[in-house]
């Protein structure tokens, strides 16, 4: 059952940061109240206190915009001379599998 309370909470918290109402554990709580769905109070309060004082939509956003990979790339092809794109270059290419290849597609 803690998997449905989290998601319960996590569905009710990211309700409330869309909405720009203030994240706290009663309107968790009466959030999943109002969709009939049985959340324990410490769900709530885990998720209020996760999210207090911190701007959810800002950091759902920066996901897309920043990751370990993105930075770490230019840097390193730099570093090696250029090496990096040449070992990219001839790293083989493996061939994606579809659905054609297994005897069925999409309409079958």
């Amino acid at each position: 059952m803690a998997a449905d309370s989290q998601a319960i909470a996590s569905y009710a918290t990211l309700i409330l940061a869309d909405a720009g109402i203030e994240i706290t554990a009663d309107k968790i709580t009466a959030l999943a109240g109002s969709a009939k769905a049985e959340l324990p109070a410490v769900w709530a309060e885990v998720f209020a206190k996760a999210t207090e004082g911190r701007d959810l939509k800002d950091i759902l956003l920066s996901f897309s915009t920043a990751g370990p990979a993105a930075g770490s790339a230019p840097a390193a092809a730099a570093a090696a001379g250029g090496a990096a794109e040449e070992a990219a270059e001839e790293a083989p290419k493996e061939e994606e599998e579809s659905d054609e290849d297994m005897g069925m597609g999409l309409f079958d």
